[in-house]
């Protein structure tokens, strides 16, 4: 029975990185000799990163301690990571972020198309935690949060930067299994938050057509984005602009703290956010 579950994992792998790969179809040897510049690099990697202290300064400061990036470290992650893992053998309580490639092509029209994919079948799993978010003026000062801890997995992470629109696009899907935060100056904590695809929690979404359940390929939040140059929305003069073309996701906080004490759950349901304009500028 275990074989035979280990079989079934298999078969699911060999469809993970990605699902795009569902639609890919032999090709004949005039379309292969159409076909030039396809070598690409292809980076692997593995790596920890710890930064004792970040500080943003304008008139002010905003001070981030004891920030930490790496593997999630735990046997927690969602349990269809832990089968996968399982199933090949992978130790999943490493703090490094691993099990990584990254694929970087130039293509004919000078787009630039970077992948970044598994170097097996499971999800590339992450953990963050940080010590203090901190405001500080010449003479008060103010602890934002506290105790930040995260851990999940990318299940997908594409970036496409356009030549004929100059635009970054970013494609990624990317699941949360726990995140833990005290936000102590509103007296707040969060336990337990957890983000997934939209149709991972709670009921599948009717109107997709691609409502499968909980599973690998849908433990990760959607998010496409485009990035680029643009002007003001109010006016002239020119501004980052983020265009959040798509996200979906459901979401859940085990509890919420108010005070110390638990004033209860919190559940979002096939979250859709699109079409969604933002303009970055000093002023």
């Amino acid at each position: 029975m275990k074989s035979l579950k280990k079989s079934a994992l298999v078969l699911a792998m060999a469809g993970l990185p990605f699902a795009a790969q569902a639609d890919l179809k032999p090709i004949d040897d005039a379309q292969m000799g159409s076909i030039t510049g396809q070598a690409g690099v292809t980076i692997e990697l593995e790596t920890r990163v710890d930064i004792g202290e970040f500080r943003y300064t304008d008139e002010g400061s905003l001070s981030i301690k004891d920030i930490s990036i790496g593997g999630a470290n735990t046997t927690g992650l969602f349990s269809e990571i832990t089968d996968f893992r399982d199933a090949l053998g992978l130790d999943a309580t490493t703090n490094l972020i691993d099990n990584i490639a990254i694929e970087i092509d130039v293509a004919a029209d000078g787009d630039a198309i970077i992948n970044v994919l598994p170097l097996t079948a499971a999800p590339i799993d992450f953990g963050v935690s940080t010590g203090e978010w901190t405001l500080e003026g010449h003479t008060d000062s103010t602890l934002l949060a506290s105790n930040f801890n995260m851990v999940g997995a990318f299940t997908k992470v594409g970036i496409t930067v356009d030549t004929a629109t100059d635009r970054l696009n970013l494609n990624t899907k990317v699941g949360i299994s726990d995140l833990d935060v005290d936000i102590n100056f509103l007296g707040i904590g969060i336990r337990d938050f957890k983000m997934t695809g939209a149709d991972y929690m709670g009921a599948p979404n009717p109107d997709s057509d691609l409502s499968p359940g909980p599973g690998v390929l849908t433990l990760g939040a959607t998010i496409d984005m485009d990035v680029y140059k643009a002007t003001r929305l109010g006016g002239s003069g020119d501004a980052l602009a983020i265009d959040l073309n798509t996200f979906a996701a459901d979401m859940s906080i085990g509890e919420v703290l108010v005070g110390g004490a638990s004033i209860g759950s919190v559940m979002l349901d096939n979250l859709v956010v699109q079409d969604t304009t933002m303009r970055i500028y000093g002023h």
